[in-house]
């Protein structure tokens, strides 16, 4: 099979280093995309010829997408072979749609702070809070800077008609605190109706459970 992973806000593809050299010890190919989050010149289109332009000529692809790369997801499904597409943790969009209106449309702000009421963590939002509780303090010693995410792409519409007749699989993290679970639940319902499948992990889940992660990819293959 051949795996292209889409990043999430900023676009680091560093985000799959530790996924990477799972999936490939199964005799996959993997392309995780780097793409310029912090460029505010660049938009979903953009996002979208990139990852298009790592696929190339392949075929039978599954689609992997995190967080915001779910609004650069179905700009791809609808120009290339896509046999498989895997939202993980991910913003699952509604055609024509922003990412800034999504945030609105879903109620997710509401749903992050009620969870953080919940469990004890602070409502304002900060990373290590929200994406890397979770995460080895030896797998952060490697990582680089972070980018911030340019506008234009939060606010460009996301403009597709349908979503491709392909399985569609959506994963949650657990331990999510940008997106709780419950919350992934009640939109994978309504926008897919589709059940998530739960692995341990908060939002960066490819960071501090690539296992997990890994296996549910590879569809219960043992990694």
């Amino acid at each position: 099979m051949k795996f292209v992973l889409i990043p999430g806000a900023g676009g680091a593809a560093w985000i799959w280093h530790r996924i990477v050299p799972l999936v490939e010890l199964g005799g996959h190919e993997v392309i995780a995309v780097d793409l310029p989050g912090d460029d505010a010149r660049a938009g979903l289109r953009d996002y979208a010829d990139l990852v298009l332009h790592a696929i190339g000529p392949r075929r039978d692809v599954v689609l992997v997408a995190q967080s915001m790369g779910g609004f650069t997801a179905p700009l791809v499904c609808g120009r290339a072979p896509v046999s498989r597409l895997v939202f993980v943790n991910a913003m699952i969009p509604r055609p024509g749609e922003t990412a800034a209106e999504w945030g609105r449309n879903t109620g997710s702000a509401e749903a992050r702070t009620e969870a953080a009421d919940r469990g004890g963590w602070g409502r304002d939002f900060d990373p290590h809070t929200y994406f890397l509780h979770d995460v080895p303090e030896a797998v952060l010693r490697g990582a680089p800077p972070p980018r911030a995410q340019a506008d234009r792409a939060m606010q460009e519409p996301c403009d597709f008609e349908r979503w491709p007749d392909v399985p569609i699989h959506v994963v949650a993290g657990a331990d999510d605190r940008l997106f709780p679970l419950d919350f992934q639940r009640r939109v994978a319902r309504d926008r897919l109706g589709k059940e998530v499948e739960v692995i341990p992990g908060g939002h960066l889940a490819a960071l501090s459970h690539p296992g997990e992660l890994a296996r549910v990819l590879l569809g219960g293959q043992a990694v």
